[in-house]
């Protein structure tokens, strides 16, 4: 069978989307991520390991893919291999092959039912704290003794950093971060959204996702 094609809008989506799949690989060389796509709208949601939340980019398509059974797609494939299938010059992706995906490709957030949350801070205020977080890990690492820089002792001191809340929001300073690292956290827009137990970062370039209060851990299968 001929793999589904993608065509995207324009070549910036295109671009934008391999950018987003080579932070992914960059993070973890076997990511793996979910697609959906439906009518001239895609979804593609990865799992960037350490920072504990779900990472949402979505592309505009010229039209619907081709050569697929249905008139929607919905599909967990290697990051690596959607990467090294996108055409930026032809505006194209071609789907690989489904692979087994991990847990979390099995449990997404809600689709709909999200709320504004009302006083979160503006997107430079964020970005200041995640600058002040990663200098404080830095300064923090470069004064313990060298026989002392154990991986234990490492991820305790980040556990600590990251794990601050941004004011009384529930938000970990983590997902911010996860957020900038990603390629998100740029331009003038920075909302939060709730919706049942899950919060939202969302800006124009792409969304973070946690459950409220515990990361992903102990997530729960929802309707996606």
């Amino acid at each position: 069978m001929t793999a589904p094609v993608l065509h995207f809008a324009d070549a910036g989506e295109g671009a934008d989307l391999a950018a987003f799949l080579g932070r992914l690989v960059h993070y973890d060389r076997a990511a793996a991520v979910r697609l959906q796509a439906g009518g001239q709208a895609l979804a593609v949601f990865g799992r960037p390991p350490s920072f504990e939340v779900l990472a949402i980019r979505t592309a505009r398509l010229l039209k619907p893919y081709e050569y697929g059974l249905d008139s929607s797609l919905d599909v967990t494939v290697s990051a690596g291999e959607l990467l090294e299938s996108i055409d930026e010059a032809a505006g194209i992706a071609r789907v690989p092959a489904a692979v087994t995906g991990p847990p979390w490709a099995g449990v997404l957030p809600p689709r709909g039912g999200w709320e504004l949350v009302p006083g979160f801070p503006d997107v430079d205020v964020v970005r200041g704290l995640v600058r002040a977080a990663v200098a404080e890990f830095k300064a923090r690492v470069e004064e313990l003794a060298p026989d002392a820089r154990t991986r234990a002792e490492l991820d305790r001191i980040g556990r600590e950093i990251w794990s601050r809340t941004i004011g009384d929001t529930g938000v970990p300073v983590r997902a911010a971060h996860a957020a900038q690292s990603l390629g998100f956290l740029r331009g003038d827009a920075l909302d939060l959204l709730s919706s049942g137990s899950w919060l939202r970062l969302r800006t124009a370039y792409g969304s973070v996702a946690l459950r409220r209060g515990n990361g992903l851990s102990g997530l729960f299968v929802t309707p996606a």
